[in-house]
């Protein structure tokens, strides 16, 4: 019997990889509201003060870029430049064109006397089920994702009102491996940066994210005296957010297979050929 560890990663809404994610889907979501069948390539990026929209979109649908980037902004909490963006203030650049017609033409029409329809686009995507969790996922990833959202929760409800948006996690459990079947055993260490007023002294910090977010998420069973807790350990984290990390994202609809991952969100209705699992 061997043991192995296993660690996984999450970022909240206010981190600005999740900022795009949630840009790029807002206006995705926006055109399938108003027309089921648009074609949505829609990717976004941001920095300092500054939001930037582009790609190819082919809809019916009439978008207010302005409005609903600014309420998503809103939604996700900047909502002052002290936090170190601001949905009032920010720049919000739109550079939308329309898709290409001879692609459009390839997944519109028959391309072959077998009446086959062509594809918009290839992608090659790898990954797992797993028995540990209800989610099917792994159960680090289930854990890093949850101290986030309780992060989230903390924030909007009231609970620890001096956080603040941008956040991450990180979950690491030892593993016993006997010849072949998995078990989680503990966990061994929890990472949790987060963002906060000024006020707050690190202390503090560290004593309400373990009484209010570890304590509340993660299973009792498998903590125990050796479990390594590193809460903020860069210390001080008031500016946060595009102003000190850039990001980029991309939104893609195009019809009927659904496949996900960190940088792409396809559905669609017109076929994409799938490259074989390996």
């Amino acid at each position: 019997m061997t043991t192995f560890l296993f660690t996984s990663e999450s970022v909240g809404e206010g981190h600005p990889d999740k900022i795009c994610d949630q840009l790029s889907d807002t206006v995705l979501d926006e055109c399938l509201k108003q027309d089921r069948m648009s074609r949505v390539a829609c990717e976004s990026a941001t920095t300092t003060g500054l939001v930037m929209i582009f790609g190819e979109i082919t809809t019916n649908a009439i978008i207010d870029y302005q409005r609903i980037i600014r309420e998503t902004i809103k939604e996700i909490g900047y909502d002052d430049s002290a936090k170190g963006f601001d949905y009032k203030t920010c720049g919000v650049m739109i550079a939308v064109g329309q898709q290409s017609q001879e692609i459009g033409q390839s997944v519109t029409n028959a391309t072959d006397d077998d009446a086959e329809q062509g594809a918009g686009d290839q992608g090659l995507m790898f990954g797992y089920a797993t028995d540990e969790t209800e989610e099917c996922m792994p159960l680090t990833l289930t854990l890093a994702h949850s101290l986030n959202k309780r992060l989230t929760d903390c924030r909007k409800r009231g609970i620890l009102p001096w956080l603040r948006p941008d956040t991450k996690t990180q979950v690491t459990i030892e593993y016993f491996d006997d010849n072949g079947d998995i078990r989680p055993v503990r966990i061994h260490t929890v990472v949790l940066s987060t963002q906060h007023d000024a006020q707050i002294t690190q202390v503090q910090l560290r004593n309400d994210i373990m009484e209010h977010v570890v304590k509340v998420v993660l299973p009792e069973h498998l903590l125990d005296d050796d479990t390594v807790y590193h809460i903020n350990p860069s210390g001080s984290f008031v500016v946060g957010g595009p102003c000190v990390s850039e990001a980029l994202f991309i939104s893609i609809f195009l019809i009927k297979q659904p496949y996900f991952c960190q940088v792409e969100s396809r559905r669609e209705y017109l076929p994409i050929d799938l490259v074989t699992p390996l």
